[in-house]
């Protein structure tokens, strides 16, 4: 077997093929893995509830099979998550195994960052060999946002998982026509689907495209096989929606997220085709295509604005130039050349997932480009290593890293308080290796080595201390960001909502924050009413803040009510039932717009005693969005009809009093 990491050779040398590894592969990828747990595992549980919107989920589904398998908010089932449940079905089966913890929720996460960075080695190496996969791994694992969203338990760590697994499935697949490697590629595409709905189908055109153009088999089989995978992808993503639009409403959960109950309105609008248009009733707004709004401008520029630049692009302009050569050089290679098969899978995961983030008009946020981290490590690992063995490589690879040794110095100093001697020596690193790349045909062997380790070195530097810096950081609330505060990013310095903190006054320049009606308090996060006891309602963005005192108000007497109590937005709701591990109704779902429950409804609820509380703050602002102003409605009953007192900071009404 060829090392990759011998001198250019001929012009149309071949891939190494797969052989018995060598004996530093095993100790290679151990390592990497080794460091990869580490880095994803290292003071995890500082980051506590992290998005506690899913941990009270979670904790609600370790309650409830009923809530488990709907993805119910609470363990009383009022209203479910405003996704699919997939991602919460992890982290509710370790809570029952393990208890609730911090740990029990976010472990999972970082297993499965360590099986992603696993899988996709597995992945590049069928086809590109050891050093390919190193690379790719090492680039997907030192990835800022990934590090950040393999330490969090929002749904994009399973999907991430599920996404490279597919990818897996669809090289085996593709290598000797096999029908059944495809099938379960499209499987676990639908899985990815439980799991974030829409975002899942981004890979799906490069899946097909790779097993039509490059099978060896016939068209017609090609094709037929393509259907049977898109068949299983309906089928094993279509089971829970046809179940959920089948039950009758009044034997499940209200749909979070939909205006009208309905999980097929979910998926096709407010986290669908909303999502491309920025047309999601009842959210906190969207973009405008092609202009800018709440979540920042659309276009071509986006993935490196300084809202974005830091978390995932450090290796995308190299992704690309790389990507480009190595089309031009396997264009004339034949139908089945695993090469181009290779960057046909990954350039097309690149490109029409990062397409569809630059020009999305709806809400977006930093950490969904984890999806991107994958496909930017495997083609920077197979090109590179590919055009190490072609003559005249070294000049395409010399023009990547210089490239990214430049990129790498803007988006460190976008951060210049951080580490501010990084980004020279970065910059000199980069621009002396790359000249020592264009001669690297005249020196010895070892030397062409050494080269090609520092340039991997320069290229990963930048990455791996906003990794480092990332994993040593506490995060928390519905919008994490990786790395160091970020001077122009959404908010501010601090990188838009460094740990979870959201934009002073809120978005939109809204004063009080988004959405303030009564009993609410708006869009800010944090404990907003924190008072003496520490405690304090929640925003739309982060938990609320439970105090002793509060704690204990709710506790009494709980097993007598269906709800201990009730209060505006899920995220408010999700600080109370996690500190006493009783159902809490949060009005509205997760912006408070909802229309679960109406006023009728919920004053029947009381009527029948089945809330004890309700509290104030939080958030609700329907009518601002062509949302529901049921929320409003009920605090502005509660207000007129029911005496309020405060407790912990935080302002109570007793229901049953």
């Amino acid at each position: 077997m060829t090392t990759s990491l011998e001198r250019p050779a001929a012009a149309g040398a071949a891939v190494p093929a797969r052989g018995r590894p060598r004996g530093w592969e095993r100790p290679a990828l151990l390592a990497l893995l080794a460091v990869t747990a580490v880095l994803y595992l290292w003071g995890l549980g500082r980051s506590g509830w992290a998005n506690s919107f899913y941990s009270a989920a979670a904790q609600a589904g370790s309650q409830s099979w009923k809530a488990f398998f709907y993805g119910s908010s609470d363990a009383a089932n009022s209203i479910t998550v405003d996704k699919t449940p997939a991602s919460l079905w992890v982290m509710a089966l370790s809570v029952r195994v393990f208890g609730l913890s911090s740990w029990s929720i976010l472990v999972p996460q970082a297993l499965m960052g360590v099986g992603t960075v696993g899988l996709l080695y597995a992945t590049v190496k069928r086809w590109s060999g050891p050093v390919a996969a190193l690379i790719a791994g090492a680039v997907l694992a030192l990835t800022p946002v990934a590090v950040l969203m393999f330490r969090f338990n929002n749904p994009d760590a399973l999907l991430v998982l599920l996404l490279v697994a597919a990818a897996y499935a669809t090289v085996r697949a593709t290598e000797k026509a096999s029908a059944r490697w495809l099938v379960l590629a499209g499987a676990l595409i639908g899985a990815g689907f439980l799991t974030k709905m829409l975002q899942a189908l981004l890979i799906v055109p490069a899946l097909a495209v790779v097993y039509l153009v490059a099978a060896p088999t016939t068209v017609r089989r090609r094709i037929g096989h393509v259907l049977a995978a898109g068949l299983a992808l309906l089928v094993s993503a279509g089971w829970w929606v046809a179940i959920v639009e089948l039950v009758p409403a009044s034997d499940r959960p209200y749909i979070g997220g939909s205006q009208h109950n309905s999980i097929l309105g979910l998926i096709l609008g407010y986290n669908g085709l909303g999502r491309l248009t920025g047309n999601e009733t009842g959210s906190v707004g969207g973009g405008g295509f092609g202009g800018t709004g709440m979540w920042g401008p659309t276009g071509f520029g986006r993935l490196f604005n300084a809202e974005i630049g830091g978390q995932v692009a450090w290796l995308l302009p190299a992704a690309l130039i790389l990507l480009a050569a190595g089309l031009v050089v396997s264009r004339r290679r034949p139908r089945t050349d695993r090469t181009r098969a290779a960057l046909l899978l990954w350039g097309g995961w690149l490109l029409v997932t990062g397409l569809t983030f630059s020009f999305m008009a709806g809400i977006f946020h930093a950490y969904y480009t984890v999806a991107l981290a994958p496909a930017i490590g495997a083609l920077v690992g197979i090109c590179a290593t590919a055009l190490w063995r072609r003559r005249g490589g070294a000049a395409v690879l010399a023009i990547a890293l210089a490239v990214t040794a430049a990129w790498s110095y803007v988006l460190l100093e976008r951060s210049a308080d951080f580490l501010p001697w990084l980004a020279p020596v970065v910059l000199a690193a980069g621009l002396v290796v790359a000249l020592g790349l264009l001669l690297v045909r005249s020196v010895p062997r070892r030397v062409a080595a050494v080269l090609a380790g520092a340039g991997v070195m320069v290229a990963l530097a930048g990455p791996a201390a906003y990794a480092v810096d990332t994993a040593a950081t506490a995060h928390t609330g519905a919008i994490p960001s990786a790395g160091p505060a970020v001077v122009g990013a959404i908010g501010g310095p601090g990188g838009g909502l460094r740990g979870g903190r959201p934009p002073q006054g809120g978005f939109g320049g809204a004063p009080g924050g988004f959405g303030a009606g009564p009993g609410g308090g708006g869009f800010a996060g944090g404990a907003a009413a924190a008072g003496p006891g520490g405690g304090g309602a929640g925003g739309l963005l982060n938990g609320s803040t439970a105090s002793a005192d509060i704690v204990a108000l709710l506790a009494a007497d709980a097993d007598r009510y269906t709800w201990v109590a009730a209060t505006i937005g899920s995220n408010n709701a999700s600080g109370y039932q996690l500190a006493t591990g009783e159902p809490v109704m949060p009005i509205g779902g997760f912006n408070g717009t909802d229309p679960s429950p109406t006023l009728a409804q919920f004053q029947q609820y009381v009527a029948e005693g089945k809330i004890h509380y309700f509290i104030g703050g939080g958030t609700g602002g329907g009518a601002r969005t062509g949302g529901s102003a049921a929320a409003q409605e009920i605090a502005g009953w509660v207000e007129q009809n029911f005496t309020a007192t405060s407790v912990g900071g935080v302002t109570v009404y007793d229901l049953a009093g």
